[in-house]
């Protein structure tokens, strides 16, 4: 199923009782992020979406958690089980090059579905039901925006869709970066050099360029989650939404710049970035579970909001995991494999650890075919878009469950002579990384946990794990099946 907008799926997750309405009266300068981190964590409560439906000095609610469990994840894509998607994915890009006119015409279904997924431009939409061009009224000091932790910098918008588009070419780009609220009208605009939203800002600043921002909240949550998907550059996140929801993302013109926005969103932020103008954001509570620091960043200075009549404000608490974003990642690591392995086919597997907040640790199960393949992967892993960022890559054989860390460190402690197997390298790392000495810069360490081959120049036999014999294992299953 797909659902027409956020408020849809918040009716899916009260029908699904995933979801629980906290009526009492409670503050958006950290209680909030309080009372989700125990959800989240099943400390005390039970670990649901969460609707704040009476946030102090504000008229709307707050909506926290929304995907963070496994079943939330799937529900919110529209899907049982995250491999629905996984498998429609590997259907989409199975290799074909067909020789023959039949052969092409073979891939016309394909062609034709993906098409199907483009974005509509619409007239009219919910979104606007309300337009705000008086930067004297009330319009970021309208918003239950949080403050999460207590030596944040301030209050942060973080579960943000900006919408950006390429100074060039005019492809648009949806990304999900945190914005620091500085006063009514301004916040910080916190991308890194490596998103797209930065490349476009940079490349407008080379050429002198007015860049224009929009910003949506609150979208069917497949919009949201492409947002954060590491969908390849010149894609438009739109179209990957539209492919996850079964249906195209719906469009309206804003009203003060030249952006389309989900038509289905709660609030719009329109406006624009100086391109000289820079202000301290930070320091701010992150995913990874430490502070990230204050620096400069972008300034986003805003020239109208739109809005339901009656929106709900939605946010999302990062934090030592597990946090709600840790089931989005998780719902990366296995949608995107497909995509994985068509340019590493022998990859049979791959767990981005919760622990490791998915940029510090991959454990990789390959299908090993000659000597020194581990090497190969953990060296083209590191070549391969975001994944460059990853500090530590794990490689274990096919037969290993690399979702099972007792198994993966089991292998890792008695399959591994550090002198042998460890690659040690420098390269980019994320800029939240804070125990390298540079920032974005550091260490980075590959580990070969797979059985040796006496080809690799292991000169003794590898020993057999031990494994009890079926037939026994049997006879035991016959004589205990009445014992319990």
């Amino acid at each position: 199923m797909s659902y027409d907008d956020l408020q849809n799926f918040i009716n899916v997750l009260k029908e699904k009782k995933e979801l629980m309405e906290i009526n009492f009266p409670v503050s958006s300068f950290l209680e909030i992020t309080e009372i989700t981190d125990r959800a989240s964590k099943n400390k005390g409560l039970s670990n649901k979406a969460l609707l704040f439906n009476n946030v102090q000095d504000y008229g709307m609610p707050v909506l926290t958690n929304a995907f963070g469990s496994f079943e939330r994840m799937a529900l919110s894509l529209g899907v049982n089980n995250l491999k629905q998607i996984t498998s429609r994915i590997e259907e989409l890009i199975k290799p074909e090059i067909p020789d023959t006119l039949i052969g092409k015409a073979s891939l016309m279904p394909k062609l034709l579905e993906v098409s199907q997924f483009f974005p509509q431009m619409i007239n009219n939409a919910v979104c606007q039901e309300v337009v705000i061009t008086d930067l004297n009224q009330p319009i970021l000091d309208k918003l239950p925006i949080l403050h999460c932790w207590p030596q944040d910098g301030g209050a942060f918008i973080t579960l943000p869709l900006v919408i950006t588009k390429n100074p060039h070419t005019g492809n648009r780009n949806m990304g999900m970066y945190r914005l620091q609220k500085f006063d009514n009208t301004t916040t910080g605009m916190h991308w890194h050099k490596h998103h797209d939203g930065a490349k476009n800002f940079y490349e407008a600043k080379k050429l002198g360029k007015l860049f224009e921002v929009a910003v949506a909240l609150g979208c069917d949550p497949a919009i949201t989650y492409a947002a954060t998907a590491p969908v390849p550059s010149g894609i438009d996140e739109m179209i990957f939404a539209g492919f996850l929801r079964k249906k195209p993302v719906k469009l309206v013109k804003c009203k003060t710049v030249d952006i389309e926005v989900p038509a289905d969103a709660e609030i719009v932020l329109e406006g624009f970035i100086d391109l000289d103008e820079e202000r301290i954001e930070g320091p701010f509570g992150d995913h990874t579970g430490y502070y990230s620091l204050a620096d400069s960043y972008p300034v986003f200075h805003i020239t109208c909001m739109t809005h339901r009549k009656n929106p709900v404000y939605p946010a999302t608490i990062v934090g030592r995991p597990p946090q709600e974003d840790c089931y989005m990642g998780k719902a990366t690591e296995q949608i995107f494999l497909p995509v994985l392995r068509q340019i590493l086919p022998e990859i049979t597997d791959m767990n981005l650890p919760i622990e490791g907040v998915f940029h510090n640790c991959a454990i990789i199960s390959i299908d090993k075919r000659f000597p020194g393949h581990a090497n190969k992967i953990i060296n083209a892993f590191w070549g391969l878009g975001q994944l460059m960022f990853t500090k530590f890559v794990i490689v274990v054989d096919a037969d290993v469950d690399v979702h099972n860390i007792s198994e993966v460190s089991w292998k890792i402690f008695n399959n591994t002579d550090p002198s042998r197997d460890c690659i040690i390298t420098k390269g980019a790392l994320d800029v939240l990384d804070h125990s390298c000495d540079l920032i974005g810069y550091g260490g980075k360490m590959g580990i070969d946990a797979t059985k040796k081959w006496k080809e690799e120049g292991f000169n003794r036999e590898w020993p057999d794990e031990i494994i009890m014999s079926e037939d026994i294992r049997k006879k035991v299953d016959e004589k205990l099946k009445n014992f319990y």
